[in-house]
């Protein structure tokens, strides 16, 4: 059943030309079988055939068998061609012209009028009885004439409401799935970023100190044994915590949440900003360490920033400032906000690498830096310093901008 269903609906023409068929036909016999002359049946029979290839065409050619349906009744009123089963027509093809959406507003209220307009012109055509009680009669019947055609043409223009209404909640459907759909590529975008930067973050500086404590180590390991003992556990302790790190992120890429396990490490957040100086400390930078101001719990957002700046400021001092490099951190707690500051006066980076994001992939630190800042609504700068070295200074406010 519904196969047929569907045929039905993919040949629309093919259903309107069978019911053209059998009210042609019953419109024939009807002609046939009155009481007219060989004439009156002849000039009938065109009125016929029109209204019936206008129920046939309605759906394909909507407008035009409109006015065939039309210029058939003008023919009746013309040749005093009486009502026949033919004239139903007329309701279907106004009816299908109303709920046409591809048709004018102006085109189908004029086919309305000429509807309601039918039944006073047949009544003046054919005769009105003119007595009182013929009058009423000719009143009455002219009246419930109209009502047919009114009635078609409310329901097609209610269904023309519907389908619009309806093809308005598939575009916007359409359009909500593909707005869905861009904000998962950005979602999908920002959150490679923001695992980007972790992993750049934990990687790069775990690394680094692991390589200078490596190199160190194998530069005394001759000489000075416990110092090469000491070098080694540096960077057992730093592998270890890359790797603890490192679980976490995955944790968080796997399940969607931080897990809660002695193979998880916390968060970073400012107040371990001083273990990380005490860590590079321990590889062999030499670092200054102020606070300003009265340190309070701050955004959990604002002080994961800052901890990675900072770390990742003392990781580029240690790769570009040389070996005699030293660095100062300062913090400063402001009413507002948390102010950074990391300098050193080493050899400095190149200029392509803080402003351009660097060459041949070099320079994500710094881009991290500054996705990191954007994120939490505040500001940063990173340049040569003053008399040589490096600056970074950031200015991370409590609420976004």
């Amino acid at each position: 059943m519904q196969r047929l269903y569907d045929f039905l609906r993919r040949h629309p023409t093919g259903v309107d030309s069978f019911w053209a068929v059998v009210l042609l036909g019953m419109a024939m016999l009807e002609v046939a079988s009155e009481n007219l002359t060989a004439a009156e049946r002849l000039i009938a029979v065109p009125s016929v055939l029109a209204l019936s290839t206008a129920v046939a065409l309605r759906r394909r050619w909507t407008t035009q068998m409109f006015w065939v349906a039309l210029g058939a009744g003008v023919y009746q009123l013309l040749t005093r061609v009486d009502l026949h089963l033919a004239d139903f027509a007329t309701l279907v093809v106004l009816y299908t012209l109303a709920s046409a959406s591809d048709v004018s507003r102006w085109l189908s209220r004029f086919a309305l009028g000429a509807g309601l307009a039918a039944a006073p012109l047949y009544a003046l055509r054919f005769g009105i009885d003119k007595s009182s009680a013929g009058s009423a009669q000719n009143v009455y019947f002219t009246l419930f004439m109209m009502v047919p055609f009114a009635l078609a043409w409310v329901l097609g223009d209610s269904v023309r409401t519907r389908r619009a209404y309806y093809a308005q909640l598939v575009e916007r459907n359409q359009r909500l799935e593909k707005e869905r759909e861009a904000q998962a590529k950005v979602a999908v975008a920002a959150e490679r970023a923001r695992i980007a930067r972790e992993l750049h973050d934990v990687v790069a500086h775990n690394v680094s100190v692991m390589v200078v404590q490596a190199d160190g180590a194998a530069y005394v390991m001759d000489v000075a044994p416990e110092q090469a003992k000491e070098a080694l556990q540096t960077i057992s302790g730093t592998g270890r915590q890359a790797l603890a790190e490192m679980r976490r992120l995955l944790g968080v890429l796997r399940t969607g949440e931080p897990q809660e396990s002695e193979d998880y490490v916390p968060q970073p957040d400012v107040e371990q900003i001083e273990v990380l100086v005490e860590q590079v400390r321990a590889a062999g930078l030499t670092v200054d360490f102020e606070v300003e101001g009265t340190p309070r719990p701050l955004p959990s957002g604002v002080e994961l920033t800052a901890y990675r700046i900072v770390q990742e400021a003392l990781t580029n001092t240690r790769k570009h400032g040389g070996p005699e490099a030293k660095a100062n951190v300062r913090l400063v707690y402001f009413d507002d906000g948390l102010g950074l500051l990391v300098e050193d006066d080493g050899r400095g980076a190149a200029h392509e690498l803080y402003e351009d994001g660097g060459a041949d992939g070099a320079g994500h630190g710094l881009i991290g830096m500054r996705e990191r800042v954007g994120m939490v609504g505040g500001t940063l700068e990173a340049g040569p310093r003053p008399g040589g070295g490096f600056r970074i200074s950031a200015l991370l406010p409590l609420k976004k901008k």
